[in-house]
């Protein structure tokens, strides 16, 4: 009983040789692979759709496969270089010599204030004695006082 109809390949990897085949660089999504297995292979079984969305399924979950915006991709493999971020690189670190102990970085902020250490001097203020103090301009520092207007004393007018 010999029939001329070839067996199906696993559908796992008639997806993966899908997407490899289409070579589209933002993945293929689904109705594409399906296009391509149909041409390949031909007629496909009863049930092929939902074959494919259960295979997809389990091959995102497993982690074969990563979904990004409705489109399948192969997850990219461990030793192709990552995808740069955002900004400078850093520089690169000299490796330390043997033996050499690291550091603890510098906290952040104002240092703290050290507590056995004598206390200051205090600064002396000149005693100012009601007028201002004059400087080198021979001017007082900072606005002038407001002048108040005298009050005008009527004398007595002799008439």
């Amino acid at each position: 009983m010999a029939t001329g109809v070839t067996p199906l390949p696993p559908y796992p990897q008639m997806i993966l040789e899908a997407i490899d085949s289409l070579k589209q660089p933002e993945g293929a999504d689904k109705s594409s692979i399906s296009k391509y297995m149909e041409t390949k292979y031909g007629e496909m079984p009863q049930g092929h759709s939902d074959q494919l969305t259960t295979q997809l399924a389990k091959m995102t979950g497993s982690g074969e496969l990563v979904f990004v915006n409705n489109n399948y991709l192969r997850r990219p493999s461990e030793t192709a270089p990552g995808k740069r971020g955002r900004g400078r690189p850093p520089k690169a670190k000299e490796p330390l010599p043997p033996g050499a102990v690291l550091q603890a970085p510098r906290p952040r902020g104002r240092p703290r204030k050290d507590p056995n250490a004598p206390p200051a001097p205090k600064k002396t203020k000149p005693s100012s004695g009601g007028a201002p103090s004059v400087s080198k301009t021979g001017r007082p520092r900072g606005r002038p006082r407001k002048v108040r207007p005298q009050p005008v004393q009527n004398a007595a007018v002799e008439a």
